[in-house]
């Protein structure tokens, strides 16, 4: 039977959970400690935060940033007691800044295949999310896509994936309405009532970007990641994707 896509996301969450308690012992058991000080300089201060345009995990598009990763981060900083400096930009721009000493930290739906880990390091992921096929309730589920037109819209990143499975993409308003095969994210089932198939386009482990060499900082991110409920982040994903 077909797990609702919001516990696909809490199983998904738990399981990344166990391999951040792993890490974060190793890591405590070596006494981390940040090379510029990072922690102690963000703890009751200033986190200067690299925002990448990614819905919905972050925009900075309007008067205020807002997605996801935005919502918690600012979890973060009020954990931390640290106001927040949104620092919108393109990914590599913020990576160097990162890199350099000028950001504390940068979010935006980033996975661990993103090509970055030479000059920033990466939180272990915290969530995984999968680009499937799925046809609204009650449509029979195509084994595959090839030769067949498949649904998505128009701000979806999965038309090339659908091309190199031998689909032909239809771009419409809302993948919500209509028949037939449609391409999303596995968080957005529940939200437009639709049945996920068995042909997977791509899966992704996000992770948030923290500078090299401020060990303590990035066991206190992934520490914040690892208390993560996730019922929340479903509620935010289906908030925010909406």
């Amino acid at each position: 039977m077909r797990r609702a896509a919001g516990e696909v996301v809490r199983s998904r969450l738990r399981t990344g959970a166990a391999a951040l308690v792993v890490g974060i012992l190793a890591a405590g058991c070596q006494w981390p400690r940040d090379v510029d000080g990072t922690l102690e300089r963000v703890r009751g201060g200033t986190l200067r935060v690299g925002v990448v345009e990614a819905d919905p995990w972050a925009s900075a598009t309007g008067p205020q940033p807002r997605g996801v990763e935005v919502r918690l981060v600012q979890d973060l900083a009020h954990q931390v007691d640290a106001e927040v400096a949104w620092v919108p930009g393109a990914t590599a721009e913020l990576v160097s800044g990162l890199h350099d000493g000028a950001l504390d930290l940068v979010v935006g739906g980033l996975t661990d295949q993103d090509p970055w880990t030479a000059q920033v390091t990466f939180t272990r992921p915290y969530v995984t999310t999968r680009s499937v096929v799925a046809v609204p309730e009650g449509e029979p589920a195509p084994e595959d896509v090839e030769g067949r037109t498949v649904r998505l819209e128009a701000d979806s990143q999965l038309e090339g994936l659908l091309r190199a499975a031998g689909a032909e993409p239809q771009v419409v308003p809302d993948a919500g309405e209509g028949t037939g095969p449609v391409a999303v994210e596995d968080w957005q089932l529940d939200l437009h009532g639709l049945r996920e198939t068995e042909v997977e386009l791509r899966s992704d482990q996000h992770v948030w970007a923290v500078r090299p060499g401020e060990s303590g900082w990035q066991v206190e991110v992934e520490r914040f990641l690892l208390r993560l409920d996730p019922a929340r982040v479903q509620r935010l994903l289906d908030e925010e994707g909406a």
